[in-house]
C-alpha cells in the first residue's frame, strides 16, 4: 500500500513517525512531500526507507491514501497541485477542522474524509477524530480505522461536531496541560516543593485519572465521590473549583467556535475561487470551438487561393506558346508548393486546438 504524506510539519512527522513506530506502516510504503523539502529529507535520514517526492503531484499520484497535513490557508494550493492527477480510487485525508468535506468533494474525484488527530497519539493514545464523506465505502471506512488504531482510538463523529470534539481530544492537551503548569507553579511559589517534582506528581495523577474514566470505568461523578470525603480536604478544594471556574469552560467553547467560524468562512472564499463553474466550462468550449471555426475558414480561403493561383497559371501557360519548359517547370512547382501550404495549414490549426483541449 502506497500511502503519501503531503506536509510534513508538527502534526505530519508525528503522524508518520507514530505509525512507523506502531509497525503499521513501513518506509517504503510511504511517499513525502512538504513545501521545504528539508523537513522531508530529515525524516529520511531519521527513517532509512522513506521516499521523498519531488512534488506533492509526486507522492499523490498513484497512492492509496493521501494524508494532507498543512495549514487551513495552503489547502486551496495543494488541492490545485495534485487534482489532475487524482483518480475516484484514491483516500483522501483532510487532519485540518475548518476544512469542511464539502469543500474538497467539489475540487476532486477521489474519495474524501477527515481525520482529526492529537499530540497524544506520538505514545500511541489518545482519540482520533473519523468524518468521512458521501464517497467513502465501508471497506474503506473499516481500512482507515485499522490504521488510526495502531496509534490512537478511532472515534467517528458528525462533521458538525468536529469543532467541539477538536477542543477534547485534539486541543485539551493543550487546555490541561496549562491547567497543570499553573497549579504545579502556585505550589513551588507557595510551598516550596520543586517546580520539577510539582509537574512529575501531576503528570502522573493525569494518567492514572486517564486510565480510571477510560479502562477504569469510572465517570467523572464516580471518581470525586470516592476520592473527596464530606468536609476533608478534597471536599474544601472542590469547593473552591466549583465557584473560580463558572463560567471559565463555556468562554473558552465561545472562544474557539469563533475562531472556527472565522477560518471556516476565509476558506470558503478562498475555495470559491478555485471551483469550476458552469460559465467557465462553457467559455472555455466557446474557445475551442472558436479556435475550430477559425481553422477551418483559413483553410478554406488558403485552398482557394491556391486554386486560383493553379487556374492562372495554367492559362497562362495555353496562350503562350513559346514558353520554355523551365518556366512551365516554375508554374508547376509554385502550384505545389502553394498546395503544400494549403494542406499543411489545418493539421496545424487542429494542433493548436488539440494543445488547449489537453490544457483543460
Amino acid at each position: 500500500m502506497k500511502v503519501a504524506f503531503i506536509g510534513t510539519g508538527s502534526m505530519g512527522s508525528l503522524l508518520i513517525e507514530a505509525f512507523l513506530r506502531s509497525g503499521a506502516l513501513y518506509p517504503h510504503n510511504l511517499y513525502l512531500s512538504n513545501r521545504g523539502r528539508h523537513k522531508a529529507e530529515m525524516l529520511a535520514l531519521r527513517h532509512p526507507g522513506l521516499n521523498v517526492a519531488a512534488s506533492n503531484a509526486d507522492a499523490a499520484q498513484g497512492s492509496d491514501i493521501v494524508f494532507i497535513c498543512v495549514k487551513p490557508h495552503q489547502f486551496p494550493e495543494v488541492i490545485a497541485e495534485i487534482r489532475n492527477v487524482l483518480h475516484e480510487t484514491q483516500l483522501v485525508i483532510s487532519i485540518t477542522s475548518p476544512v469542511l468535506i464539502a469543500m474538497l468533494e467539489e475540487q476532486i474525484p477521489a474519495k474524501v474524509a477527515k481525520i482529526i488527530p492529537s499530540i497524544t497519539h506520538s505514545v500511541h493514545s489518545g482519540a482520533s477524530l473519523c468524518i468521512y464523506g458521501e464517497r467513502v465505502q465501508p471497506e474503506d471506512r473499516l481500512l482507515l480505522e485499522q490504521l488510526m488504531s495502531s496509534i490512537s482510538r478511532p472515534t467517528p463523529i458528525k462533521e458538525s461536531e468536529t469543532r467541539i470534539a477538536s477542543d477534547m481530544a485534539s486541543c485539551g492537551p493543550a487546555f490541561v496541560a496549562f491547567i497543570v503548569q499553573q497549579w504545579a507553579r502556585a505550589a513551588a511559589q507557595l510551598t516550596g516543593i520543586s517546580m520539577p517534582e510539582a509537574l512529575r506528581l501531576g503528570a502522573e495523577m493525569l494518567l492514572g485519572t486517564g486510565r480510571l474514566l477510560t479502562d477504569g470505568g469510572l465517570t467523572p461523578e464516580q471518581l470525586q465521590r470516592r476520592v473527596a470525603v464530606p468536609g476533608g480536604v478534597t471536599a474544601e478544594g472542590l469547593a473552591i473549583l466549583e465557584e473560580r471556574l463558572q463560567g471559565v469552560f463555556p468562554s473558552l467553547i465561545e472562544a474557539t467556535q469563533c475562531k472556527h467560524e472565522a477560518d471556516l468562512a476565509k476558506l470558503a472564499t478562498l475555495f470559491s475561487s478555485t471551483v469550476p463553474t458552469a460559465s467557465s466550462t462553457a467559455s472555455t468550449a466557446n474557445t475551442i470551438n472558436s479556435a475550430n471555426a477559425a481553422s477551418s475558414i483559413n483553410a478554406a480561403n488558403e485552398a482557394n487561393a491556391a486554386s486560383e493561383a493553379s487556374e492562372a497559371s495554367e492559362a497562362n501557360a495555353a496562350s503562350e506558346a513559346n514558353v520554355t519548359d523551365h518556366t512551365t517547370n516554375s508554374a508547376n512547382n509554385t502550384n505545389t508548393d502553394n498546395a503544400d501550404n494549403a494542406t499543411n495549414t489545418s493539421p496545424a490549426a487542429n494542433a493548436d486546438t488539440e494543445s488547449t483541449t489537453e490544457m483543460l
